[in-house]
């Protein structure tokens, strides 16, 4: 038994002692890394972008403020009553009702060629839209070369639209309100606080370099979110080729021509010189006898009389 016994032992421990079969080493190779199918850039999804910031806000304390004398035979719409003001009161809703048609905030207004009034036109305009209502008016004198708004406000043209355009003046060097009473008189504005205006400026031989440098377009963006309406008076397009440069910056034209005066093949040339902008229309400017018609205004107020300012 003790053979047997001391059999079984060795047996054990040689089993125990046998050598452990060596295990094949591991292939030198890198992980394999898994497949990443490239998208096209053009496949990528675009991260949603957020809105682009408005415009520089003119804040209304850094508008300068200086006392306005206007032209008061100039601008029978400064009067509350009267054919001249029934007259732009209808010409203002003609307006109003094209912007139901289409986009409409800044309107380039022009004649074909000078004396035929658009200048009249323009402020009276202005002056009908601004008074007794609570819209923001801008109006802007574009005729670089014969300014008048200043001199129909009785406003200041030491500085304007041609110093911003040259680079030699900021936006709110050249924004100007009313500082006179609040109270209409003969004498003062008056009751058209809601009005900012930017003059002409000093004028030169080089206003159409400065109407096509595109700044006049960076304006109009700057500050149209904050009127609703910009006016611009512009120099007569058969003589100069400012205004089709300022057409460019407009959502439309209000052509200016005057009665008895203005021959018809004019008239043809200056709707075509503005071919590729949106027309509004013809006023004709400077009628001694209006044809009838059904508001009464005539038969009520009385036959309108010559304006003295025709530019």
């Amino acid at each position: 038994m003790s053979r047997i016994y001391e059999a079984l032992q060795r047996a054990d421990l040689e089993r125990k002692t046998a050598t452990i079969p060596e295990i094949e080493p591991m292939l030198d190779t890198e992980p394999i890394a898994p497949e990443i199918e490239e998208l096209a850039p053009s496949a990528l999804p675009t991260p949603p972008q957020a809105p682009p910031a408005p415009p520089a806000l003119v804040y209304t304390e850094e508008v300068v403020h200086r006392p306005w004398r206007p032209a008061v035979a100039a601008l029978p719409t400064l009067e509350d009553r009267g054919a001249g003001v029934e007259q732009f009161r209808a010409l203002r809703s003609r307006v109003y009702q094209a912007r139901y048609e289409a986009p409409l905030k800044t309107i380039l207004i022009c004649s074909g060629l000078p004396s035929e009034g658009k200048s009249f036109v323009t402020a009276n305009l202005t002056m009908t839209m601004a008074r007794n209502s609570v819209n923001s008016i801008l109006l802007i004198d574009g005729d670089l070369r014969r300014p008048s708004q200043h001199t129909l406000l009785g406003a200041s043209n030491e500085i304007g639209l041609s110093d911003y355009l040259a680079g030699t003046a900021e936006l709110k060097d050249i924004m100007q309100r009313d500082s006179s009473p609040k109270k209409a008189s003969s004498t003062t504005v008056g009751s058209v606080a809601n009005l900012t205006f930017i003059a002409a400026g000093k004028c030169g031989d080089n206003s159409a370099e400065l109407v096509s440098n595109h700044r006049m377009e960076q304006l109009i963006a700057t500050v149209a979110p904050h009127f609703d309406w910009i006016l611009i008076d512009s120099p007569p397009v058969l003589a100069v080729t400012d205004a089709v440069e300022l057409s460019h910056a407009a959502d439309a034209v209000l052509l200016i021509a005057r009665g008895a005066s203005t021959p018809y093949e004019v008239a043809q040339q200056t709707q075509a010189a503005f071919s590729k902008s949106r027309i509004l229309g013809f006023v004709l400017n400077d009628v001694k006898e209006a044809p009838a018609h059904g508001y009464g205004y005539y038969d009520y107020y009385g036959a309108p009389q010559t304006p003295s300012r025709t530019k």
